[in-house]
């Protein structure tokens, strides 16, 4: 057993090498000048007249102070365990070998998770992430699949540590979802998910089936950032459909049943948004149109365009061949994203949120290509 600590003492000396590439990587050094000169300017008596502006300042002056000491914190980590490992090996105290390789597989995961966030560079990562579930032809077993990767994404965003909101939930026919829309709140939100929009297959034996058959099922994951409402994005009322309803929702629970839930059509492209869960209906309409200005500003973005009334009809095939990811349940467990090729055979954890490996290879995978 001392020969175990020996060995997790070699390690984690080593990995210094590791840490401090990290940091370099980070540029440590160059967030500390940042967070000086930031900080300068806010004793500037001019700098608080301009409430958006200081705003702005003061969360890049927050974030980049927070991503300082998750590196510092990592970094002291390391020499605190392998001093505790130094330590047992001094005293001959075996009974500490778990606690040495426990600690060394957290700081692994944290010094992995860190190199993950400097891949979210993109203009939007630091968003809040906004994701819509539509089922795909096969009515009800389509319809509970949506359901599944809705709880999925839910789950995801509790185990980190984000906020999760219903923003709006149209029940199926017998079980699952016909369409629902959710808002997850956080530092990066939209860096980290924006790789899972697309199409995602279900293969199960159905439950809806009474004999037993195996079905295939498919269901859209539609992801975009929230945008800050600056004014450029302008739209046109006559160009509105809008229409109100009783809310609905899984469960029924926390839903305000009036006739407060808002749903637009937005008639050029044929988007539609809804909210339901805010308490008023004039704030319904908001969120609603919020969500609206999003999606029209990630497709005009995304597509290069130079107004949003140069963007057309937008329509996904929710089918075979157009999925980035296929769960299979039946006749053996698999997740397998046909993006990275990245796989995992505990399709319970998967279906748990536990879909961080999907996500890092993708957000390796992008960058990657980016590069090339």
């Amino acid at each position: 057993m001392i020969l175990a600590l020996e060995e997790a003492k070699y390690r984690l000396e080593n990995f210094r090498a590791d840490i401090k590439e990290l940091g370099s990587a980070l540029r440590i050094d160059a967030l500390r000048d940042r967070v000086k000169e930031l900080e300068a300017s806010t004793s500037d008596t001019a700098f608080w007249n301009d409430q958006e502006n200081s705003g702005k300042v003061l969360r890049e002056i927050k974030r980049t102070k927070d991503r300082i000491a998750k590196y510092e914190s990592l970094a002291a980590k390391l020499e605190d365990t392998v001093t505790l490992a130094e330590l047992a090996i001094e005293e001959n105290d075996e009974s500490l070998v778990p606690e040495v390789e426990a600690a060394e597989r957290e700081i692994r995961a944290e010094e992995e998770s860190q190199r993950i966030e400097i891949l979210l560079s993109g203009e939007y990562d630091q968003n809040n992430a906004i994701l819509s579930f539509h089922p795909g032809a096969g009515g009800t077993e389509a319809q509970d699949w949506a359901q599944m990767l809705y709880r999925m994404y839910t789950r995801w965003g509790e185990r980190h540590g984000y906020n999760v909101k219903l923003i709006d939930w149209l029940d199926g026919e017998e079980a699952g979802l016909k369409s629902a829309t959710i808002m997850i709140e956080g530092e990066n939100a939209y860096g980290y998910l924006k790789g899972e929009n697309g199409v995602h297959r279900l293969v199960r034996v159905s439950p809806f089936d009474a004999s037993g058959r195996r079905h295939t099922s498919f269901a859209s994951v539609e992801v975009m950032p929230e945008f800050t409402d600056d004014g450029s994005i302008e739209i046109n009322e006559a160009d509105l459909e809008i229409t109100t309803h009783k809310s609905s929702g899984a469960g029924g629970q926390h839903i305000n049943k009036t006739e407060s839930a808002v749903r637009i059509v937005h008639i050029p492209t044929g988007i539609v948004v809804g909210c339901q869960t805010e308490r008023s209906q004039l704030q319904n309409k908001e969120t609603a149109m919020k969500m609206l200005k999003s999606k029209l500003m990630e497709i005009k973005q995304r597509e290069k365009l130079d107004t949003i009334n140069d963007i057309k009809g937008v329509k996904t095939n929710i089918e075979w061949g157009a999925q980035i990811r296929s769960y299979v349940f039946m006749p053996y467990t698999l997740a397998k994203d046909t993006r990275t090729q990245y796989e995992d055979g505990n399709i319970q954890a998967v279906m748990d949120g536990e879909i961080d490996g999907f996500i890092n290879a993708y957000l390796k995978m992008n960058a990657a290509n980016q590069q090339a």
